[in-house]
């Protein structure tokens, strides 16, 4: 990734799950479940900056599979926060990812990306925003979103 002035970048971790028990169903159809994952070296790497607009882009080996309009769940996060955090905090800005991991391969690459967009997005915006409520915001995202915002072996 080039980087531009002002931009950072984070490692979007890979998590694999070594166990997994599903434990019931839920009302909406969704699965109840327990399991075991950690997260690995490999993973995607997502790149933020200032912008004057918002932008979105995607290279490497997979970003022909990853969508580039709002069904992606980086711009949901994106998005997400910057309503929870108000529009005059969050200015624009532009997202880069680096697509190493394959799309909807079990992995949890998009989980993952989106937790890095949270976290790249309160130290970009200096948002004041606790992990309690940043995990909030991350499981109206999916599942896996809070786990993959710790990035460190869980059950």
């Amino acid at each position: 990734m080039d980087s531009d002035i002002g931009s950072r970048s984070w490692h979007a971790h890979a998590k694999i799950n070594l166990a997994l028990h599903v434990t019931g169903r839920r009302p909406d159809g969704y699965h109840l479940i327990e399991s075991l994952a950690v997260f690995t070296r490999f993973g995607d790497r997502v790149e933020i900056a200032p912008a004057d607009s918002d932008e979105f882009t995607v290279s490497g080996r997979y970003a022909p599979a990853v969508p580039l309009d709002a069904s992606n769940l980086m711009l949901k996060a994106r998005d997400a926060l910057r309503q929870t955090a108000g529009h005059e905090r969050t200015p624009p800005v532009a997202i880069r990812l680096e697509k190493n991991l394959p799309v909807a391969s079990g992995v949890g690459g998009g989980s993952s990306d989106a937790a890095t967009v949270l976290r790249g997005l309160v130290e970009t915006w200096a948002l004041d925003i606790d992990g309690a409520e940043l995990a909030r915001i991350g499981l109206s995202l999916g599942a896996d979103v809070p786990m993959c915002l710790a990035a460190k072996p869980l059950v």
